[in-house]
């Protein structure tokens, strides 16, 4: 009798073990089956936002054209209606037919550069920007040292004094011929201080494209970027600056931008990315 009791709790024992198991067991599974779930609804998920993120790039994509060319009208503007710079204290501002100063801009840093001028007076053209004057005097120790003879002719312009230069002009010459070699008031490259004009006594001071053909002229157009300036109005380029060839019109705009420019063969306009029909 105490052997049948004895088995029959030892089997009670192992079908109840045998139960806790198969519950452990179901319980496993379903974790196991959770975790899979929850796995595939995260795999779903990213696959979701993937294609979340195509069809974005993609509409993007379509979008860029249109809104760089908006961009591109934003800062180039027209002959008739140009934009007005957002940096006009900039040295790497530009400014043409199609950009514009504030009305009334004019910089607060202007001084006399030590260089020759032709004339003695003490005259607003004489002036420049104070960084420009200091790397044009440095641009002159050089070219002295090379045997050059470069006289400096007009820097700095007032608004004022370039509506009267552009408004005699259009009296004198009309204003289609006028618009090839000078600016409007407000979108003149000497307003900006950083321009000055230079020639040498060969060319009995006179600014002409002849210029180029000087022993000044193409010491200039070799070595101009090397103290920050560059050849503002290049030959073949009119289309694209508005201006006819001026071998004698430099800008200041900084060595590291001079050099680029330089090595590039392009305009400002060109590097910025700022091109438009300008055709002088």
């Amino acid at each position: 009798m105490k052997r049948l009791m004895l088995f029959a709790a030892l089997s009670a024992v192992l079908v109840a073990a045998g139960c806790q198991n198969q519950q452990t067991s179901q319980n496993q599974d379903t974790n196991e089956n959770k975790t899979v779930d929850k796995q595939t609804e995260n795999q779903q998920a990213e696959q979701s936002q993937q294609e979340e993120d195509t069809a974005a790039e993609e509409q993007t994509a379509e979008t860029k054209p249109d809104q760089h060319q908006d961009e591109a009208e934003d800062v180039v503007g027209s002959i008739e209606k140009p934009v007005t710079v957002d940096n006009p204290d900039s040295i790497e501002v530009v400014v043409n037919k199609t950009r514009k100063f504030p009305d009334g801009w004019q910089p607060k840093d202007l001084v006399e550069p030590d260089v020759p001028f032709y004339f003695s007076e003490h005259l607003e053209k004489r002036k420049m920007r104070k960084e420009a004057a200091e790397a044009l005097e440095d641009l002159f120790a050089a070219s002295q040292k090379d045997g050059m003879e470069l006289v400096a002719a007009s820097g700095y312009r007032s608004e004022e004094r370039q509506k009267e230069i552009y408004e005699n002009n259009v009296a004198t010459q009309g204003q289609e011929e006028t618009d090839k070699v000078s600016s409007r008031p407000g979108r003149s490259e000497h307003q900006t201080g950083l321009a000055i004009d230079l020639t040498s006594a060969e060319m009995a001071l006179a600014l002409e494209e002849t210029f180029i053909d000087t022993d000044e002229g193409k010491w200039l157009a070799e070595h101009a970027h090397e103290y920050g300036y560059i050849i503002r109005y290049p030959e073949g380029k009119s289309d694209i600056t508005g201006y006819s060839y001026e071998p004698w019109h430099i800008r200041y705009v900084g060595k590291d931008l001079a050099k680029q420019i330089y090595e590039e063969n392009t305009t400002l306009e060109e590097h910025f990315q700022m091109e438009s029909d300008l055709k002088s």
